[in-house]
């Protein structure tokens, strides 16, 4: 096992974990920053009101993003350990 396929195993598996994050975070991000427009626009301070809607969200597209994710992590693994023989030298 080289440096090098430790580096490039790592910064795949970084790029991975990015590609699956941004999606969620980045629909609670547009959800919080709606929520929060609304609550300056009519001065309602309330917790809650930001907190549960970005939630909700949160979840639904990690539930409707979760074939994507499981397909993504599944042709990642599969990449991993087809490299696993080479690496007993």
């Amino acid at each position: 096992m080289t440096d090098a396929f430790v580096l490039e195993v790592a910064r795949h598996a970084v790029w991975i974990i990015l590609l699956i994050s941004l999606p969620i975070l980045g629909a609670g991000l547009i959800v919080g920053l709606v929520i929060s427009i609304l609550q300056a626009a009519t001065q309602i301070q309330e917790q809650t009101l930001t907190f549960v809607p970005k939630l909700i969200v949160t979840f639904l597209v990690m539930v409707l993003l979760l074939p994507w994710i499981m397909h993504l992590m599944g042709n990642y693994t599969v990449e991993l350990y087809s490299k696993w023989p080479g690496l007993m030298r």
